[in-house]
Formats: structure tokens, sequence, C-alpha cells
């Protein structure tokens, strides 16, 4: 019995200790039986990470391209006018120089002048990419605001002023890879060369009629813009130092960019004229009238054009017409040698 108790004792003090295990092994068994904590918590920490990107970071970085990129106008063509509407085709170019190139989805856009109390009409703006030098094109019916004077205030911005403002503004959608779309403001303003009043406006090849009644000859029209304007028929008064001598009469009449020679009929009342040119105190004895030209009305496919005819009533036009050239260019030399 002694014998077994020592072979018991002695075969308990030469059994192995047990192995330790590695950090490594510790770490892996840790991961196996507690997996799904540790995902919840990566689950955790990617959405406070990613959630303020999403939907903090990532509309203010959207809204802050959109207000850096601007517009360019390089072309603008107005036709088939109505008293309530007209036809535009539009060519712009968008500038963007941010790293990001979103998609930009259709949306409505209001048009006004800088500052306006209500705009002249909504356009809408087809969907594109916003990639620098990106070419938007505009082709659309306009309906016109009637109800204030945004229309009319417009007209004569374009045809009197050397430069103008035009300001687009709307809500669009705007998306960029794989991330949700984003409402943002889209806010331009364009600034644009105007008609100028015309400035440089000339008659030549002056003629009237054996009758001395009828005048006709070609207006030169200069138009420094790159916007081009169907206006109908135009109906001009001629007058001297604000005396009414005539009419004249622009049939047709489309202002293209450029120098634009157009067909001019007219009347002429002789008797003023010459009143104005002959006789020891008359005023302008070398022949030579000043003339101020001042459109009336617009009138297209025998509708009166109201905001084309308020933009021509705004605008003088003056220009000189030498009597003694007019009466030689229509074959009444003699007559001008008697003046």
């Amino acid at each position: 019995m002694a014998d077994d108790k020592a072979k018991v004792q002695q075969v308990d003090e030469t059994t192995t200790p047990a192995v330790k295990r590695s950090f490594f092994a510790r770490v892996g068994a840790h991961y196996r039986k507690w997996w799904w904590l540790h995902l919840i918590i990566l689950v955790v920490v990617v959405l406070v990470i990613t959630l303020p990107i999403v939907y903090v970071a990532y509309p203010r970085i959207a809204q802050s391209d959109v207000n850096k990129s601007s517009l360019n106008i390089t072309n603008l063509v107005f036709s088939n006018p109505t008293p309530s509407s007209i036809h535009a085709n539009q060519t712009q170019v968008l500038t963007n120089k941010a790293s990001y190139h979103p998609t930009i989805y259709a949306f409505n856009a209001s048009i006004s002048l800088p500052g306006a109390s209500a705009p002249l009409s909504t356009v809408l703006i087809p969907r594109l990419q916003a990639n620098d030098g990106e070419i938007i094109n505009v082709d659309a019916t306009l309906a016109l605001n009637q109800s204030t004077d945004a229309v009319a205030n417009f007209t004569m911005a374009v045809l009197g002023l050397e430069s103008f403002q035009l300001n687009f503004y709307g809500r669009p959608d705007l998306k960029e890879g794989a991330l949700p779309r984003e409402k943002v403001s889209f806010n331009k303003t364009v600034t644009m060369n105007g008609l100028n009043g015309l400035r440089g406006f000339s008659l030549e090849d002056l003629m009237i009629a054996s009758d001395l009644t009828n005048l006709n000859g070609t207006a030169l029209i200069p138009n420094p813009s790159i916007i081009t304007v169907a206006m109908g028929n135009v109906t001009l008064d001629v007058s001297v130092n604000g005396t009414q001598i005539g009419q004249s009469y622009l049939t047709n009449l489309v202002l293209a960019p450029g120098n634009n020679s157009v067909p001019l009929q007219g009347t002429i009342n002789t008797t003023q004229v010459l009143g104005l040119i002959t006789g020891n105190t008359s005023a302008y004895s070398s022949g030579v009238l000043p003339l101020g030209i001042r459109g009336i009305s617009s009138v297209y496919n025998g509708q009166e054009i109201p905001y084309f005819s308020q933009a021509l009533q705004a605008n003088l036009l003056q220009t000189p017409m030498n009597i003694t050239q007019v009466l030689i260019n229509s074959g009444l030399g003699d007559l001008a040698t008697v003046l």
C-alpha cells in the first residue's frame, strides 16, 4: 500500500504544467467570443464619423461649390414675341473649378434684374453635369410676368444700357457619386452687354420721291451685344428740336449682333423741313438737320408688343440729315442748288 502511494506521489510530481497561451492567441479567443460586440462598436464608430459628413459637411460643401461656380451667356436669341410671352434660345457656359462635378437635376429658375421686386419669367434649366466648361442650352417659350413692370424694365435695360445684369435663381437637387441627393440654392448673376441705346445709329442713302413726301433709305443700327431680338414692324417719330417732321418705318426688324443695315421707309413734312433750312433767320441754313428719332410702337404678327414699345419710347436716337445730299441722291440737284 505504501508503495502504491509513493508511485502516485511520484507521478503527480512529474506531471507537465499547463502551457500559458500567447498574447495573439488570447486576442483571437477574445474576438471569437465577443465578435458581435466589436461589430456593434465598429458600426457605431462608422456612423458617428460618416453621418456628420453625409448630413452636415456634404451639404455645406455642395452649396459652397455651387456658390463658387459661375455662368457666362454666349448666345441669346429672342423671337416670336407676343404681349404675354417670348421665345428664348440661350447658350450658357458653366465655370466650375471645384474638384467635385456633381449632377444637377432639372429645375425651374426665376429670371430677374437684380433687386427687382418680381421676376420677369421662369425658365426650366435642363439636367446637367457640373463640369468645368459645361454647355447649357435653354430653348423655351417664356410666359412673361404681366402683373408688374419687370418685363418692360428688362427690355429697357437690354436696349438702353451699355451693360446689365441678369439673375437666375432656383432650388435644384444635386447628387455627387453614391452620396444622397441634396437640395441646394442656385443663385447666379450674369453680366451682359446691352444694346447701348443703339449708339452709332445713322441714316444712309436717303432719298425722297419727286412729290417730296416719301422718304426711303437705310438705317445702320449697331448691336454690340450677343443678343438677337426680333421686334417686328417698328414705327419711329422723326423730329427736329422737338418738332415732328415725319415718321419712319422698319419692317420685320431683327437686330442681330454686329452692324445691322435695315431698309427704311417713311414720310416727311416738306413744308416744315424747308422752313427750317431756308430764309435769313433759318435755324439750320447749312441744310444739316439734327434729327431726333424715337420709337413709337413695335408690332409683331399684327399684335403690338407693349414691352418693346415702352423700351423704344424710352430711347432717343440722334443723327444728322444733310438735306442737300438727300436732294442730290434723289436726282433733285437743281432744287438743292436753289436752296
